[in-house]
């Protein structure tokens, strides 16, 4: 591996070394991520399947199931709050007052 004096390199020519070492380690990148993909479809193929059989296996992401209870604000029913996240500005100060959180189900 060459030895490069950086000290001693001017603004230009870091700049230049900079560019060069960034497309090389793009190139390296995308070389690696092709080797591997051939590996891994040699595999599979060794193992009768292809790719897209493969992919199909994962698990698909459970969705959360709908909220059931909507909080809507008392003079505003277009304002909703569905329980999840964090706690509208309305509904904390229902709540402030001690009233009950149930008065907004709706």
């Amino acid at each position: 591996m060459p030895y490069f004096n950086l000290a001693a390199m001017s603004l230009a020519d870091l700049r230049d070394l900079q560019t060069s070492v960034a497309s090389a380690i793009s190139t390296f990148e995308v070389r690696q991520k092709a080797e591997t993909r051939a590996k891994v479809e040699m595999l599979a193929k060794d193992l009768g399947f292809t790719l897209a059989e493969l992919a199909e296996l994962e698990e698909p992401k459970h969705k959360r199931a709908p909220s059931t209870k909507i909080y809507r604000h008392p003079e505003n029913p277009t304002l909703t709050w569905s329980g999840r996240g964090r706690k509208p500005g309305w509904y904390a100060a229902h709540l402030d007052a001690g009233k009950n959180p149930d008065e907004l189900l709706g």
